[in-house]
């Protein structure tokens, strides 16, 4: 379910967790077993939350990490299931993932590579 659009439980007209938490018990009643979320972590929102800055953060448009943990204890009282999206491969350019390596990072790689990987151990068992 798409959070921004299923139930706004504080007025502003956007949905939020705490909107999607106060309509459980009626998806349980109509025999539905599990939720499935897509993106709602903290984003700029240019590619409808899929563009992740903070996979640790929920964005303030859908409410707090304590929303999300009454959402998830409410579904699990109800056998409710919920699965959460990572959105792994559109992280946002602010999420620090394309920052410019400094030399030092450089450096740091090239040594892993040299010991065979980190802290000198091999990455694989195979050997040329």
């Amino acid at each position: 379910m798409y959070p921004r659009s299923f139930a706004d439980a504080n007025g502003d007209g956007i949905g939020d967790l705490l909107g999607i938490t106060s309509r459980l018990q009626h998806l349980a009643h109509l025999g539905v077993d599990a939720v499935w979320l897509p993106p709602f972590y903290r984003s700029p929102q240019v590619d409808g939350g899929y563009d992740v800055a903070d996979y640790r953060a929920v964005d303030d448009m859908f409410g707090t990490l304590s929303d999300f943990d009454a959402l998830l204890q409410r579904a699990h009282e109800l056998g409710l299931r919920v699965i959460t999206q990572k959105s792994m491969s559109s992280p946002t350019p602010r999420s620090g993932c394309f920052s410019t390596p400094t030399r030092a990072d450089m450096l740091r790689v090239i040594r892993s590579i040299e010991l065979g990987g980190t802290h000198g151990k091999r990455l694989t068992r195979w050997h040329p």
